[in-house]
């Protein structure tokens, strides 16, 4: 029991470690944030816009506000997590109609999610990879948001439980039945679509 607090301790010190620093206005700490989670973010911006210049703006208006409101990071949760729901609200403002996001989702996911050649696989292979990317980021895309959310992050992100919960602000159960019903729906979409 002792070693399992004691991790999640030590990275909860570093966290707030690096946020001190920040507050005293010392830039290589936010420097440092950035390069620990600045992929990360844009990975998340260009699953959820589609547009690697969209995704770089996103990416930009993310740490314009984790600059900006670091000093209120208190260590509640992980820096990760933290910042995981800051890129996600950020995303949210974007992207605040349903229909406004399936539009832009489902327009640029043939382009976005374009599988990469891959010299081991027959072209007929790659070409029904390519289909079923397609399929599932379009049944995706017609997910109700709290479901496309939690499924995204688990299943996309590679998340833990504990981490969606913290990043969408639900408790755990909440978000394992979301995850759960979104799964559902999205199998179900993939059943009827050709």
């Amino acid at each position: 029991m002792e070693a399992v607090t004691a991790k999640p301790r030590a990275m909860s010190d570093a966290d707030l470690d690096l946020a001190e620093r920040h507050r005293y206005g010392d830039e290589t700490a936010f420097e440092e944030i950035y390069e620990q989670f600045g992929a990360m973010v844009y990975n998340l911006a260009l699953r959820l816009s589609g547009e690697p210049e969209e995704a770089a703006d996103l990416s930009q208006e993310t740490f314009l506000k984790v600059h900006r409101h670091l000093g209120g990071f208190r260590g509640r949760s992980s820096l990760k997590t933290w910042v995981y729901r800051v890129a996600l609200n950020c995303c949210r403002s974007r992207y605040r109609s349903q229909v406004a996001w399936r539009e832009r989702f489902s327009s640029q996911s043939a382009q976005r999610f374009e599988i990469l050649a891959d010299s081991r696989r027959s072209p007929e292979d790659r070409a029904i990879a390519r289909s079923t990317t397609q399929r599932v980021e379009e049944a995706l895309a017609q997910l109700k948001p709290i479901f496309r959310e939690a499924v995204f992050l688990r299943d996309i992100e590679g998340l833990s439980y504990e981490e969606i919960s913290e990043v969408l602000g639900q408790r755990l159960g909440t978000v394992r039945s979301r995850i759960a019903r979104g799964r559902d729906k999205l199998r179900v979409l993939l059943e009827v679509s050709p």
